[in-house]
């Protein structure tokens, strides 16, 4: 950039403002400002052009001082759902988020705020989206929440009950739902996060003809495909690949006889091995299975199951499992919130179970909540009644625990736009975790 280029001038809702080239160059490519400069942040139009903005010059000011220094500092007279909504419009959120949270730590996490759910009936899942806001389900309801916590028209299917939920990005959700008998609905569907609209329908293709199904656990890769487990009335069992931009079907893995994909509980994309980990868990099955699919070769290249185990392992059965690439494992957990580890390099291996993590001395109540788990920037988690364990290390050394006693049992919980989301089973609340800044010395 020439230093004769560097000033720029702004105009905003009457106020003037001067700043530098150089400092808009920290707002990113895909910003408001991005827009005004070349690949080299050179301005587009004539030097002493004076740009015109019809905007909240208080609110500007604000976001100028955070490119400025990195630093956000919101004073009394400026709302901060008004500053929120204006950093939308610069594409600055996310200069915001880093600016008031520090960078996401499990073992620094501290409770923000509590949301009581508007919905009747237990909530059955929750996803956090990648801006920082997330959505539950309740029932046969999906609730959107921006990154404000300010609810988005909810989503209501006419139909049963949603089995699972997915950000396919920040303005899009893909809601996994039941079969609804003499209707043919059911399956898959995407939804607007703002407007709630059904923008389309994802369908299951056999034998040439489009078939009614039951969709389940969801994933996503990152060359854009969307994954579900799917049961349907004749061989639709197994599970099935979609293109997310076009909605068309593209795959189907279908189920092995004397195995479980159709019914499974958790998908899981492996970047590094471009493999899906499927596990049908205990008790939506008499047995576990977890495996390792190869949709280009479509094989199964690697598989676990408790069939045959002894009995006395029952109190062991699994309750949720993730990979863990990085250590060539598989973890698992039981309903003592003990983890267990598979090794993924050998099909057919034992469970290695670790004890250290042991919380519960007894059995779970009569109307458990299971245990749910999820890895994130390298730290372990794992919910298990109103408490949620973060683990760290090679070892996996149990280094904290985050607990609040309103709201009962936690049913589930996700990571995203550096939140922890927490969904309580008494009365749809849901906690929201915070890693606060770093204070400043």
């Amino acid at each position: 950039m020439g230093i004769q280029n560097d000033i720029v001038k702004f105009n905003v809702g009457g106020r003037m403002f001067q700043t530098t080239a150089t400092t808009l160059a920290n707002a990113g490519r895909d910003s408001f400002f991005g827009a005004l400069f070349d690949d080299n942040w050179d301005l587009r139009q004539q030097q002493n052009q004076e740009f015109f903005i019809d905007r909240n010059p208080d609110c500007f000011a604000v976001l100028l001082d955070l490119l400025r220094t990195g630093d956000l500092y919101i004073p009394s007279n400026v709302p901060e759902r008004l500053l929120y909504k204006e950093a939308m419009f610069y594409g600055l959120i996310n200069h915001v988020r880093t600016a008031k949270l520090g960078p996401f730590d499990g073992n620094r996490l501290k409770l923000s705020k509590s949301v009581t759910g508007r919905a009747p009936g237990d909530g059955t899942a929750i996803r956090a989206g990648p801006d920082g806001g997330c959505c539950v389900a309740h029932g046969s309801m999906v609730h959107v929440f921006d990154w404000m916590l300010e609810e988005h028209p909810p989503l209501n299917l006419d139909y049963q009950r949603v089995n699972d939920i997915g950000w396919v990005n920040a303005e899009n959700v893909l809601i996994s739902a039941c079969e609804r008998l003499g209707r043919g609905d059911g399956g898959m569907g995407l939804f607007s996060s703002y407007t709630g609209d059904l923008r389309y329908k994802f369908n299951v293709v056999h034998d040439n003809q489009i078939k009614s199904y039951t969709a389940g656990a969801l994933s996503f890769s990152p060359d854009c495909k969307i994954f579900a487990s799917c049961k349907g009335r004749s061989n639709e069992y197994g599970v099935g690949v979609w293109d997310q931009v076009t909605g068309k079907q593209i795959d189907f893995f279908y189920e092995s006889p004397g195995w479980s994909l159709g019914e499974a509980d958790k998908l899981q994309w492996l970047n590094g091995t471009n493999c899906l980990l499927v596990a049908t868990l205990f008790p939506r099955k008499d047995n576990c299975y977890i495996s390792l699919l190869d949709f280009r070769q479509k094989t199964m290249v690697w598989s676990w199951s408790d069939i045959g185990a002894p009995l006395t392992v029952d109190e062991k059965r699994v309750r949720d499992a993730i990979a863990m690439e990085e250590c060539n494992s598989v973890c698992v957990v039981n309903e003592y919130e003990d983890l267990g580890f598979i090794d993924l390099r050998f099909s057919g291996g034992s469970v290695r179970w670790s004890s250290r993590s042991r919380l519960m001395k007894g059995k779970m109540s009569d109307e458990p909540c299971y245990p749910k788990l999820a890895l994130h920037n390298g730290q372990l988690f794992s919910s298990m009644n109103d408490c949620i364990s973060v683990f760290c290390g090679p070892d996996w050394v149990l280094t904290s625990r985050l607990r609040r006693s309103y709201g009962g049992s936690i049913c589930d919980f996700s990571i995203g736009g550096d939140r922890l989301f927490a969904l309580h089973s008494e009365d749809n609340v849901f906690d929201i975790w915070e890693t606060p800044p770093t204070p400043v010395i």
